[in-house]
Formats: structure tokens, C-alpha cells, sequence
């Protein structure tokens, strides 16, 4: 049987005020979404006829293929945290700026020339190049070995100098934070160290009108979750996602399940110690899941899993094309979601869950049944389209064992 690990945390080392995390928060990063001309709501879709046939009340991804042009989520934290730094450059609250002031010549004349810098798998390094494009400033990215030419392309076409390393994710994020230091860039990561927490913190807010989007598309379907799945890397999305429904949800508090690729399960090891230490996961990381190919946990976000999170689970990448394929083939009149490698993995481990005797027992713990609502987040669409197509209509992808470090 393929790999599926599931674990909770029994201890908490760490509080995390989640207060500012809430609706509020949420609503200030969407009006300044709002202000960018291709802003539209992604779809919240309902699989209505899939729930039925694996024995759900209800199954709903939110559908991000369809954020401002760019096929994946990764922009709403990019830009709300590039318009949070232009805002503290400017003594300005980010509450007056909208994308019309901040790309307009007055405001680039106050502000200058500057390099917006990143580590990235793909997704969050164009949201960043996209953002500094549309502000006609310029960005430097650096990508981890194995990264899909297509997405490297898709970042330069923004006007970037962007580069495939050597390193893992992990390693570009040391050399993108050393580029910025050394040419006085401005550094825009969506992880956080003891040093640099602000920016990985208004990327965090930044993901929350995702959320606040699917909360308002299920209220007005008088539908409330009990369980939402959210895939992670180092873990910003499932910390702002998690602390968004702890908040507005605090009624009917949904169980809320991490999931990441067993080659680089940082936050599943660390809740597995549950010793009060940040666990690391070292080597080359080669998951198909090239968005959450990160070994080390987000500082910031750890406290807010830590203390909200139900439960975490690790799987093999059979699981993500299991939802790629499950997702792009919807049963009847299903509506169909073109979901990336690192979008589908939830909803893979959903339907797997609920049809796969071997996972029966992971299944009663986690109260998956006729009377559950599940809410998955589909983060991006076939944004390296060829690798889309190999999985889907071939089966082929990486299947051999990884050999990791544990810290």
C-alpha cells in the first residue's frame, strides 16, 4: 500500500494570538485585491455528484486556476505584502493604497528603483515578478534544482532575472535573503526567520481573501464545514487558512487537517516529535508536489498549527495525481477543476479516504461520513502544463523512494 501517515499533537509548547488573523484582516487585504482591474471571486466549486458517490454531505474546492491570470493563489500574499513594504517605505497605512496609487508616477518617484527578491518552486516567484512588473520595478528569483522550465519562462516573461540553482527551495531562500542584503533588494519570502517575520506575516493576511471568499460562498449556500484539508510546504497558506476559520468559525469549529508530500514533511515530523522543536527534512526534495517542496517550517505559522491544527498527514505523490485525475474528470454534471500537482493533493487524500478499505481506519478517526462537509483549496491549475499532462494522461511520474536527513 502507498504511504499514508497521519498524527496529532497531545502537547503545545507554544501560544499564538490569532486575533488579528480574523475577518477584519481578511476584508482589508480583499478591498486592496479588489482594486486590481482583474480581480474577479474564484470559484468555490460544489461536487455535488462525486460527494454523493463517496458518501459526503458535501465536497467543495475553492478554485484558484483562475486568480488574476496567473493559474495559481500565490499572488494574494505577493502583492498585499509588496503593498505592505511600499506602505511602511512610505509612512503610509496599507488601508489607503490601492493598485491604481501604488503604481502611479508619484508614488514610484518617492520610491525609486527597487529589486524585489524571492526564493520560489514557481508559483510565488511569478506573483512577485507579476507584482514588481505591474509596479515597473524590477525582481530577482532564484528556483531549486528540478524546477519545471515552463514556470522559470513564466516568471522571466514578467521582465525578471530568474535562475534555476543547484540548491533545494531551502537554499534559495538563504541566497535570495543574501541577493537582497548585499544589492539592497527587498526581500519578499513567504517563510519566516527569527529577523524576518513582517513580510512573511503580510503574506499570510495576504491568503486569508481566499478564504474569506469560500466562507462567503458557503454561507450562502447555508453549508459549514466540519472538515478542511490544506495542503502545505512550509506552512504560511495553512496558517493563514486555519487561524481564518478558527476565527469566524468559532461555533462550529471544523476539524482542519494539514497535508504534505511524504519527500518533504516538515510540519508532519515536527508534530510527530512534538518536542518543542522545528523538525527539517534535508537532501534534494522531489516530490511532484513542487510547491510544497520545502524542508523547513515557517516560524511564524508553526504556533498557529501547533495550537489549531487536528490533525497532520504525509502521503506519496499517488495521492496529488489520484486528484489531478479525479478533479479533471468530474462525475455528471460536476464542474470540472484543472488542478497542478500541488493543488489536488487534498482532494486525492479526500477521495481516498472515503473509498480505500485500507484507510478505513484513518477514516473513522478523523469523522469523515455522511454528515461531513469537506472544503479543499485547488492553490493552482496546470501551471507547467507538460507536467500536467504526463500525470494525467500517462501516469508518469517520479514513484522512487527519496533518501532524506532528519535534523
Amino acid at each position: 500500500m502507498e504511504k499514508f501517515n497521519l498524527t496529532k499533537i497531545n502537547k503545545h509548547y507554544e501560544n499564538a494570538d490569532i486575533s488579528d488573523l480574523g475577518l477584519d484582516t481578511a476584508e482589508i487585504a480583499r478591498k486592496f485585491h479588489q482594486s486590481f482591474d482583474m480581480y474577479e471571486v474564484t470559484p468555490l466549486v460544489d461536487l455535488k455528484n462525486l460527494s454523493k458517490e463517496i458518501g459526503l454531505k458535501g465536497f467543495f474546492v475553492k478554485d484558484e486556476s483562475y486568480r488574476f491570470g496567473l493559474n495559481a493563489f500565490k499572488v494574494l500574499g505577493a502583492s498585499y505584502a509588496i503593498a505592505n513594504y511600499i506602505a511602511d517605505k512610505l509612512g503610509m497605512d496599507v488601508k489607503n493604497l490601492s493598485y491604481e496609487k501604488i503604481k502611479s508616477p508619484e508614488i514610484k518617484e518617492k520610491l525609486g528603483d527597487i529589486t524585489f527578491t524571492t526564493a520560489t518552486d514557481g508559483n510565488h516567484g511569478r506573483a512577485v515578478a507579476w507584482t514588481a512588473n505591474k509596479l515597473n520595478q524590477k525582481s530577482k528569483v532564484f528556483m531549486p534544482k528540478g524546477s519545471s522550465i515552463e514556470r522559470l519562462e513564466n516568471i522571466r516573461k514578467e521582465n525578471s532575472d530568474a535562475n534555476i540553482m543547484q540548491g533545494n527551495y531551502d537554499d534559495c531562500v538563504r541566497l535570495a535573503a543574501k541577493y537582497a542584503e548585499e544589492h539592497g533588494g527587498a526581500l519578499i519570502q513567504d517563510t519566516s526567520w527569527k529577523g524576518y517575520e513582517k513580510t512573511p506575516r503580510d503574506i499570510l493576511k495576504g491568503y486569508m481573501t481566499m478564504a474569506l471568499e469560500a466562507h462567503e460562498a458557503l454561507k450562502e449556500k447555508e453549508m459549514i464545514p466540519t472538515h478542511i484539508f490544506i495542503q502545505a510546504g512550509v506552512g504560511s497558506l495553512a496558517s493563514g487558512i486555519t487561524a481564518f476559520f478558527r476565527n469566524v468559525l468559532k461555533e462550529n469549529q471544523p476539524k482542519i487537517i494539514v497535508v504534505e508530500p511524504n519527500k518533504a514533511n516538515c510540519l508532519y515530523r515536527t508534530a510527530k516529535a512534538n518536542d518543542g522543536k522545528l523538525h527539517v527534512v534535508k537532501g534534494h526534495l522531489d516530490s511532484i508536489m513542487a510547491g510544497l517542496n520545502c524542508g523547513e517550517p515557517v516560524t511564524i505559522g508553526w504556533p498557529i498549527l501547533e495550537n489549531n491544527v487536528d490533525y497532520f498527514i504525509s502521503v506519496d505523490d499517488i495521492y496529488t495525481a489520484a486528484g489531478m485525475r479525479i478533479l479533471g474528470n468530474p462525475l455528471g454534471g460536476d464542474r470540472k477543476v484543472i488542478s497542478g500537482e500541488s493543488g489536488a493533493v487534498t482532494s486525492g487524500v479526500v477521495y481516498k479516504l472515503m473509498t480505500d478499505k485500507n484507510l478505513e481506519d484513518y477514516k473513522n478517526i478523523l469523522e469523515l461520513d455522511e454528515n461531513s462537509v469537506v472544503l479543499c483549496f485547488s492553490t493552482e491549475g496546470d501551471t507547467d502544463k507538460r507536467g500536467y499532462r504526463d500525470i494525467v494522461w500517462d501516469g508518469d511520474y517520479p514513484s522512487k523512494d527519496l533518501e532524506v536527513e532528519n535534523d
